[in-house]
């Protein structure tokens, strides 16, 4: 065998042509131009990219963590606004059927009050310490979602909802971030196994699908969508060999489909948000969606004013839920959905960060999960209310009425925020409110109180 000799570095190569893609005479070869001004730009934009980061975040021991105050404020901002909206939404429908205008209003600062702690809470946490709640929680939620069934509130032909005490909670809510906690402790268990397909499947998709038919069984297709990128999510980032993703693309699609055959109304919808027309038994199912478009177009570039939405007045069904988006385009304008989404952005490119950072798959899988949870969730959300989806009943997080979804955002909020928080230097770290942590083996010899604070 003939080794090839290397070339000393800053010795111009021998022959017609230097490497680098010109000839000699300067001339420059046919296309390596072209090809190379990409990648040129490309490397350009990853470096301004990082130095960007850089000079935010600091590096080293200097972080600063402002990655972990960009997901709080975001967080907080958008938390703000939708009980803003809120107020605004309900009030006319809730004067109308005789309640107080503030009604709604006041139980959704109730649950954002409780999101807030309870979010502050598990930002002080080591996020190793809930592996512990991994299987007990998503076997609460499969119970609950079985209990929905049989003791649960029809709203609207789903039934999603238990009463507890005059209180409605959706157990389909706590079942995602039940099962992104659940997947993110199962996958990371099994490792380097999960090159194997029969590892891949077993236990993650079949507890899954048993949450999914749960939820389908109430018929609420959008919340198992949702589930499903969830789904999709963990597996992704546990590092699950692409060509799994194709078969089950195959699959799903496949059961969209007879879902939506065998479901007139299902069918009704995509019919006319394909066509803009009625369905051949009168019904418009496009309604909901035709007042939503109305509503962002007449709000122009400011809006009508905080609380002068006309659309809101009957015209849109749910307007202070599934389609908040539209009455913040009507009454805030242009600038106030850009708001909405600059926040989103912020959020999403923040998590992100948090989530290539991550060594350990648990910490990576957890995060990446939730990061698809909330952003998935809110593009099709806005997807729907924009006309460029079929009307699929998926809240907007953190802005859309609902105790519910915005507690349960909020928590996987604060798991987040406990892994950013990891990522500053010791010093500016805030203080760990509850000192929940793995215990690794002491030595015998170690004293107990040569342990580092958190």
């Amino acid at each position: 065998m003939v080794s090839t000799p290397t070339r000393p570095q800053g010795r111009k190569p021998q022959g017609g042509k230097p490497r680098g893609g010109k000839p000699r005479g300067g001339t420059p070869r046919p296309g390596a131009t072209a090809t190379r001004q990409p990648a040129v730009a490309g490397a350009k934009l990853r470096t301004i990219y990082r130095r960007f980061w850089s000079a935010l975040e600091g590096t080293g021991t200097s972080r600063n963590g402002s990655t972990y105050y960009l997901i709080l404020g975001a967080t907080l901002a958008l938390t703000a606004i939708g009980i803003m909206m809120v107020l605004s939404a309900s009030s006319v429908e809730s004067i109308a059927a005789g309640k107080s205008p503030y009604g709604d209003a006041l139980k959704q600062g109730v649950f954002a009050a409780i999101g807030i702690f309870t979010m502050f809470v598990l930002s002080r946490i080591n996020v190793v310490w809930l592996k512990r709640l991994a299987w007990p929680a998503v076997g609460a939620a499969v119970v609950l979602l079985g209990l929905v069934q049989v003791v649960g509130d029809e709203v609207n032909g789903n039934r999603n909802w238990i009463d507890l005490g005059g209180i409605t909670f959706q157990p389909s809510e706590a079942a995602k971030l039940a099962l992104a906690l659940w997947l993110a402790t199962v996958l990371a268990r099994k490792g380097k196994l999960l090159s194997r397909w029969q590892h891949v499947l077993v236990p993650a998709v079949p507890m899954a699908a048993i949450i999914i038919v749960l939820i389908l069984v109430g018929n609420d297709l959008g919340t198992a969508m949702i589930i499903m990128m969830i789904v999709a999510a963990a597996l992704f980032f546990a590092g699950v060999p692409l060509y799994l993703f194709g078969f089950a693309g195959i699959i799903a699609a496949a059961g969209t489909a007879v879902m939506a055959i065998t479901s007139s109304n299902r069918m009704c919808r995509i019919t006319s948000w394909w066509t803009g027309q009625s369905c051949a038994d009168g019904i418009d199912a496009n309604y909901q969606a035709t007042n939503g478009m109305y509503g962002l177009a007449s709000g122009g570039w400011l809006g009508v004013g905080l609380g002068q939405s006309r659309q809101k007045y009957s015209w849109i069904p749910e307007a202070h839920n599934d389609f908040i988006f539209a009455i913040i385009g009507e009454e805030l304008g242009l600038v106030g959905t850009v708001v909405v989404l600059v926040l989103f952005a912020i959020l999403g490119a923040a998590i992100y960060r948090v989530v290539v950072a991550q060594e350990d798959m648990f910490h990576r899988v957890l995060a990446g999960t939730i990061m698809v949870w909330l952003l998935g969730q809110a593009t099709v959300n806005m997807s729907v209310v924009t006309g460029l989806m079929p009307v699929i009943g998926v809240p907007l997080p953190f802005i859309s009425y609902g105790g519910s979804a915005l507690l349960m955002s909020l928590c996987a909020v604060g798991v987040v925020l406990s892994l950013a928080r990891e990522q500053m230097a010791p010093a500016m770290r805030p203080k760990r409110m509850l000192k929940f942590k793995a215990r690794p083996g002491r030595d015998k010899n170690q004293p107990k109180n040569s342990r580092k604070r958190a």
